[in-house]
């Protein structure tokens, strides 16, 4: 008996609870979205990986408060303490993520994977990309009025961005103990860009209005000027752009300078095709799976299940669904006072969710018109969406920190 009894006490089963399990069930409904119906797996399989890690009983591997590693007023544990007492996925919370390392090494790739051109093409579409950040600064507004703290209030209206680096590099800087929350809020919102850009469209997007075909507005108002050498363009671009938000915003620059010049060291071609590739191969990939797993590993059934984060939860949503409804009522505003109609699913796609946001948007128009391929103009406008949320973090990080 002493053995059996024993062997018992070695297992978690004694010290399973009903918030355990309820975290579990949060952890296996993100693995389903990302597993079986496909939405940001290489995002959401870590994280829900971490949720899971962080709540089985005993294993040491969910994230302490950073109370706990702070040893006097001036001094906190060093990094292998750290591992020694609190475990491998605190260290590399502590020295990867409390740092603010992974997102911008992440936008060095995602940098890397963008293509400009459709912007640089369309320019005019961009704006729409500005007017869908309202929703970041509307839901600051109103969460301050519920009791958040401007701090923490930023770090909620920013999900509405759409931008999950972006979303977790803010909460590092201005609401640390927010963190868990609102990434996955970010994530899961973001993976459900196919079920949340339709939703709003169908509210404010009426028939005709879907059926406005781009190419066709082209030929009858052909644009007045045209790009002659988009390579030269292209690289110009990144470097100019670079160089004005880093005067204006330099709070930006972590985010959109690495986001830049990874996109920079793509277009100059074959001279630096390896530095691009390691940046959206190897360097891209190792860090996803490192902020996933620590990310998720924040989610403890203390942290997650409490007032607060049900209102980042339902705040997340409402912004997200503002900024997509921002961008729409700026097309319907600008196309009251143009000849050359403007489709408004392309206001919708003026989040940072790229390209998903296009390509749901793009198939939302082939719904009503089989030839009204819209995909390039919604990414002019979802390019933006990042330009814009980066800076729109930067604006808010000078302000509140």
């Amino acid at each position: 008996m002493d053995i059996l009894s024993e062997l018992f006490k070695m297992t978690a089963l004694g010290v399973i609870t009903c918030q355990t399990i309820l975290m579990w069930a949060i952890a296996f409904v993100l693995l389903y979205l990302g597993i079986k119906k496909g939405y940001e797996p290489l995002l959401l399989i870590p994280i829900a990986s971490g949720v899971l890690f962080a709540n089985f009983p005993g294993a040491q591997m969910g994230i302490v408060d950073a109370r706990l590693i702070q040893l006097d007023e001036h001094h906190y544990m060093n990094l292998f303490e750290i591992a020694h007492e609190y475990g491998i996925m605190n260290y590399l919370y502590y020295s990867l993520i409390k740092t603010g390392l992974l997102p911008p090494i992440i936008f060095l790739g995602v940098g890397v994977l963008t293509d400009f051109g459709p912007m640089l093409r369309n320019l005019k579409l961009a704006l729409f990309g500005a007017a869908a950040q309202i929703g970041i600064f509307s839901i600051l507004l109103g969460a301050i009025a519920v009791g958040f703290t401007p701090q923490e209030a930023a770090s909620l209206g920013i999900i509405g961005g759409a931008d999950g680096p972006t979303a977790i590099y803010t909460t590092i800087k201005l609401a640390p103990h927010l963190l868990g929350p609102i990434a996955i809020a970010a994530y899961s919102y973001m993976a459900l860009v196919p079920i949340i850009i339709p939703l709003v469209a169908n509210l404010l997007i009426t028939k005709p209005e879907f059926k406005i075909n781009m190419k066709a507005m082209d030929k009858q108002y052909p644009a007045k000027v045209q790009i002659k050498d988009l390579k030269t363009a292209k690289i110009i671009f990144p470097i100019a752009l670079g160089v004005v938000t880093a005067v204006l915003v330099p709070s930006s620059v972590p985010l959109l300078g690495m986001l830049l010049f990874g996109n920079l060291i793509k277009e100059i071609g074959s001279s630096t095709k390896r530095l691009a590739d390691t940046a959206q191969g190897p360097i891209m990939n190792t860090a996803t799976i490192f902020l996933g797993l620590t990310v998720g590993a924040t989610m403890t059934a203390e942290v997650f299940l409490s007032a607060k984060t049900i209102g980042i939860v339902v705040g997340g949503f409402v912004a997200f669904a503002v900024s997509i409804a921002g961008g729409i009522v700026a097309v319907k505003i600008f196309n009251l006072f143009s000849k050359k109609k403007i489709n408004p699913l392309i206001g919708a796609t003026g989040l940072s969710a790229v390209p998903m946001a296009s390509r749901v948007a793009n198939e939302l128009a082939l719904k009503y018109d089989r030839s009204n391929h819209i995909l390039q103009y919604c990414m002019a406008s979802n390019i933006s969406g990042v330009i814009g949320s980066a800076v729109a973090a930067g604006v808010l990080i000078s302000f509140l920190s």
